[in-house]
């Protein structure tokens, strides 16, 4: 306890007997000495005897603009449309395919042959009857006819060649 005492009480009497340092040191807004006021005249000498420098370009010294490169237009890119086209091909390709092994399976279970075919019931739509099942494969088929079509438009309206679209 006397050891708790004795430091609380060193620590007081530092604290006492140390001058506030902070309040002895000039503060910028009491020293009204120096102070002095810059007009444009002023800056003008101090520029002209090399004490300032202006970094960066005067009015006088504009930069030639060289001109800037031509941003790629995947749109007039013959390259881009045959890869878009084959994507599209072989998505087409899948789908029809698809199409055939399904009816292929309807077949079979209408003849009551031993099916070994079938469909992929995760891709989303599912058909409650064999009907609904070929429309909507159908109707996925046909969407990815029109994706073909509106690319083939495109290409017509920015000048590709057709055979590009057919991978020629």
């Amino acid at each position: 306890m006397k050891r708790f005492l004795h430091c609380a009480v060193t620590l007081g009497v530092i604290a006492v007997a140390m001058p506030l340092r902070a309040a002895n040191w000039p503060h910028a807004e009491t020293d009204s000495q120096n102070m002095m006021v810059w007009t444009n005249d002023d800056i003008e000498k101090l520029h002209n005897i090399g004490l300032i420098s202006i970094v960066g370009r005067m009015d006088e010294e504009k930069p030639k603009s060289t001109p800037a490169p031509e941003p790629y237009v995947r749109i007039e890119d013959p390259e881009w449309y045959a890869a878009q086209a084959a994507r599209l091909d072989i998505e087409l390709e899948r789908r029809q395919s698809q199409l055939r092994e399904y009816r292929q399976a309807i077949d079979d279970v209408r003849n009551l042959r031993k099916t070994t075919g079938g469909i992929n019931l995760e891709e989303g739509d599912l058909a409650i009857t064999p009907e609904v099942g070929i429309e909507i494969l159908e109707r996925q088929i046909s969407e990815v006819q029109t994706e073909i079509n509106a690319l083939e438009d495109l290409a017509r309206r920015h000048d590709i060649p057709p055979g590009t679209l057919r991978g020629q």
